[in-house]
């Protein structure tokens, strides 16, 4: 979770529909809210995004792309790539899938929460800013058992993953690959966060929906 003065963590995962109505009581109760940031992982669309490298950006069609939290988080971390990221309520696992989705909507990553904070933050007239970090490259199959292993909570169903190797053991060397990628993606979500933070913007554990910049 990001942590620091200012800052309201809301936990994603889970349904969406619960996830948008948490934050519209965050919205609510801590009024005046400054601004909203999605921070998390997210799955590149575009090619030359690859696993640990970090996305900064709004989201696909929002008019909020000049706002000054975005502004601000570009110039802490200037090594991370810029531009529109696309949110979705189900997981794009394959590449086929990514590929359109990059063809068709020009974003270069994809996430499950970015979308919802966007819309709670456009429903109150609030900037709005995403913080992702890179997962699963565009050219990278997710496996099933990736797949069937991810509770609603976002953390991980052991036995479903077991049993789904069990059931197609050659999906393996993919899961290990995702499982690498996820790594490298979390490390550089904590070290993103760890700049935030010695800015006073933050601080560590990641996969949260912090509000209230």
């Amino acid at each position: 979770m990001m942590r620091g003065r200012g800052l309201v963590p809301v936990v994603g995962g889970g349904r969406a529909t619960a996830l948008e109505d948490e934050l519209e009581r965050r919205v609510t109760r801590f009024a005046p809210v400054a601004a909203i940031l999605s921070s998390g992982l997210a799955g590149a669309l575009d090619p030359s995004l690859k696993p640990g490298d970090v996305v900064v950006g709004h989201l696909v069609a929002s008019a909020d792309g000049g706002s000054s939290i975005l502004e601000r988080i570009r110039a802490l971390l200037p090594q991370a790539r810029v531009g529109p990221i696309v949110g979705s309520d189900v997981i794009v696992a394959t590449v086929e899938e990514k590929r359109a989705l990059h063809a068709r909507t020009g974003a270069v990553a994809i996430d499950m929460e970015s979308h919802i904070a966007a819309r709670v933050a456009a429903r109150h007239g609030l900037p709005f800013a995403a913080l992702r970090t890179i997962s699963d490259g565009a050219d990278q199959e997710l496996p099933t058992a990736a797949l069937v292993g991810l509770r609603p909570d976002g953390r991980m169903a052991v036995g479903a993953v077991l049993a789904s190797l069990a059931r197609d053991p050659a999906q393996l060397s993919a899961l290990m690959g995702a499982a690498i990628g996820a790594e490298r993606a979390f490390r550089a979500l904590l070290r993103s966060h760890d700049v935030l933070a010695r800015a006073g913007i933050g601080g560590a554990d990641p996969g949260q929906l912090p509000l209230d910049m």
